[in-house]
């Protein structure tokens, strides 16, 4: 995947990940992991409040989910961040399939890749949570990418 990012963003494309994980703990995680800033993650959100309490001015967290960025509220989360549909999207799960299915248009085509975990000897061999998503990859003619045919390299043991 970092391969894949560096690729795109050496031929002009411009970024992002879209993720049900919690942006605030992916944000800062994914520019050291993947070179991605901040202000590209695109995630689940617990709620935020202002605060001007005792003079000072604060961000605050509430005790329930501001959205989860997963299933139809991805492309929202995407529409809402970026302002346009993206013609390229990877996923790997059922709750990818409405980002999948948004990308591109009539008149723009997109590529749609779903990354299928068949790899047990470098990574973990499931496909639950995906089995929607690799029908529709069928019926649709969308690229599955495997992990144990199509990568060279899972882990490079760095960070």
């Amino acid at each position: 995947m970092i391969e894949l990012l560096r690729y795109l963003e050496a031929n002009g494309f411009v970024t992002y990940i879209a993720s049900g994980g919690d942006r605030d703990f992916m944000r800062p995680v994914a520019e050291n992991m993947y070179g991605i800033p901040p202000e590209r993650i695109i995630g689940s959100a617990l709620g935020i409040a202002y605060s001007a309490d005792g003079g000072q001015s604060i961000l605050l967290y509430k005790g329930a989910m501001d959205f989860f960025d997963d299933g139809p509220e991805k492309p929202v989360r995407i529409w809402s961040r970026i302002g346009r549909r993206p013609i390229l999207a990877f996923g790997n799960s059922n709750g990818d399939v409405p980002m999948l299915a948004y990308a591109g248009t009539d008149a723009t085509r997109a590529l749609r890749l779903l990354l299928l975990h068949d790899d047990a000897e470098r990574e973990f061999d499931y496909t639950a949570g995906a089995e929607r998503a690799l029908e529709i990859a069928d019926q649709q003619n969308w690229t599955v990418v495997s992990m144990k045919n199509d990568w060279s390299t899972v882990f490079t043991g760095s960070t």
